[in-house]
């Protein structure tokens, strides 16, 4: 985004750089916001995509149960939680 800004032929020096930097912290605020929306509308919900079964396998690796589990779709996707819950896997 480029934006060109002149100050008046009249204003001093102070009022010159008060005016371009209260311009600029808007603009920085609407860059903010349009990142934001960006970032929000990219989230997904988080999944288990291309991670369930590298962290069943981890969890048979590790012994628990013994048993190589299925993880669930339904399963709290952070690693910690879900490890946390293994047994009712």
């Amino acid at each position: 985004m480029n934006a060109a800004v002149e100050a008046p032929p009249s204003a001093s020096d102070a009022e010159a750089a008060a005016a371009l930097a209260a311009v600029g912290a808007y603009l920085d605020e609407e860059r903010a916001a349009l990142a934001a929306a960006a970032a929000a509308a990219s989230d997904d919900d988080p999944s288990w995509d291309g991670a369930k079964w590298r962290f069943a396998g981890r969890l048979a690796a590790t012994g628990a149960d013994g048993r190589g589990e299925r993880v669930p779709d339904g399963a709290p996707t952070d690693a910690w939680s879900a490890a946390g819950r293994a047994d009712r896997f």
